[in-house]
């Protein structure tokens, strides 16, 4: 989860229409799975930690982000939520990638390290961004080095070592909406400009618009192969 992002929208965010949506679909992508321990690499403010220790099982969170001035420790929920700059051995069950491999030049190798932290049999949920050609000011702003089609982060996450167990797109709904604005965008060969996240906040009717737009998906996540502006990929360490 980008902090810049988090910066724009402040205390804002858990109403936004694009955070409240992706928490449901965190959600219903793990579907009945009850994690006991989740590892959140590049938590940023451990949005979706904190969402699934309010709303699950999982007891405690280490959230992992290199971003971090000094380790810390909070509470969830009454539980417990480590916030450290690295972390060594741990027995989590859930391994959460939202946003992250993107940044990083070497996406197998940075999945593999955490791989090799947790025990066998532990899940990994990855979100990237999707489709290359929806690359924009907002991915240079956000420091991406690529956007992912869905069978890419599929076979990253098979050459880091897991089973891949399904795989899907979200933010189908908006997806023609944000494809016509970048392209336009493109086409309309703007003058260099200074890049800028695309994320902002919205007056009342379009926030809720948006959101239920996309919360209308839900129902129909898992079958999704075709299109969205993010990529989930569910799997797990043989």
């Amino acid at each position: 989860m980008d902090l810049k992002e988090t910066d724009i929208l402040g205390e804002h965010i858990a109403d936004h229409w694009y955070y409240r949506s992706k928490r449901a679909a965190v959600q219903q992508f793990l579907g009945d799975m009850r994690p006991s321990s989740i590892l959140d690499v590049g938590a940023g403010s451990g949005f979706f930690s904190r969402a699934l220790l309010a709303e699950g099982s999982a007891g405690e969170a280490w959230c992992v982000d290199i971003s971090y001035s000094a380790d810390s420790d909070a509470s969830e929920s009454g539980k417990p939520i480590r916030f450290r700059r690295s972390v060594d051995r741990l027995d989590s069950d859930l391994v959460l990638l939202m946003d992250v491999l993107e940044h990083v030049d070497d996406d197998v190798g940075l999945l593999r390290h955490y791989v090799e932290k947790v025990p066998h049999g532990a899940h990994f949920l990855i979100s990237v961004p999707a489709f290359q050609f929806l690359w924009s000011d907002h991915d240079v702003f956000l420091e991406h080095k690529r956007r992912y089609r869905l069978t890419d982060i599929e076979r990253v996450a098979e050459q880091a070592g897991l089973e891949v167990l399904k795989g899907a797109y979200y933010f189908g709904g908006v997806f023609p909406i944000a494809a016509t604005l970048r392209l336009f965008e493109r086409l309309r060969g703007d003058a260099v400009r200074q890049p800028r996240s695309q994320l902002k906040r919205h007056n009342g009717v379009v926030n809720a618009a948006l959101q239920a737009l996309s919360m209308v998906e839900l129902p129909v996540l898992r079958f999704n192969r075709v299109a969205g502006l993010t990529a989930f990929c569910l799997a797990r360490r043989p």
